[in-house]
């Protein structure tokens, strides 16, 4: 997988459950907040919550969707799709 300056944060929360975060680390900076959702017994991959970028990037739509395309293949790779963790959330080593 070649993800370069992405990382994924999770986050425990009360309310709420488990927060994911995919960071892009290098400029432009941006973090966008997915859901992952329960079904079968498995993690699996849910939708984008939220997206926050720089104002600096305002109307530079096609350019950090670029980003958020890549952003979104990083966190599908990062879920474990091997049957015998049985789809946990598991940690990514990517190279910064």
């Amino acid at each position: 997988m070649d993800y370069p300056n992405f990382v994924r944060i999770e986050q425990e929360t009360s309310d709420e459950g488990p927060q994911y975060f995919v960071v892009h680390t290098r400029d432009p900076k941006m973090a966008v907040k997915f859901s992952a959702e329960l079904k079968e017994g498995r993690i699996r991959s849910g939708t984008i919550q939220r997206v926050s970028v720089p104002n600096s990037w305002v109307g530079r739509y096609s350019e950090y969707a670029k980003l958020l395309t890549k952003a979104e293949a990083f966190f599908r790779a990062s879920i474990d799709p091997v049957e015998s963790s049985g789809g946990r959330i598991t940690k990514f080593d990517a190279d910064l």
